[in-house]
């Protein structure tokens, strides 16, 4: 009986670990190079999601600060990591953009 009862554990346990690791394994696939105009679509709303995010990270960092609620030094760390965020998204709408202007013009 405790065998048992030791086997469903680890099986359930087992069962958690693939449904935990299964992103992980799956998130290989590249985001600049789609291959419909639906995947371009999709990529561009979550790159730029990302930037009106980061954006109003740096508004909320900012206000903060003036409130008193932030240091220098923590508004300057806040600020410069999302306007990396926000400098990624552009990068990659970008080169999502000319992806698409490339797939429009005739070879």
């Amino acid at each position: 009986m405790t065998f048992l009862l030791y086997a469903v554990g680890l099986l359930f346990v087992g069962v958690v670990a693939v449904f935990v690791a299964f992103p992980l394994l799956t998130a290989g696939t590249s985001l600049v190079q789609a291959s419909s105009p639906e995947d371009h679509t999709d990529h561009a709303a979550r790159w730029k999601k990302q930037k009106t995010d980061a954006y109003i990270a740096i508004k909320e960092a900012e206000f903060d600060k003036q409130m008193g609620k932030l240091t220098e030094e923590d508004y300057q760390l806040l600020r410069r990591k999302y306007e990396a965020r926000a400098v990624e998204a552009l990068t990659q709408l970008d080169r999502l953009e000319q992806s698409e202007q490339e797939q429009r013009e005739p070879a």
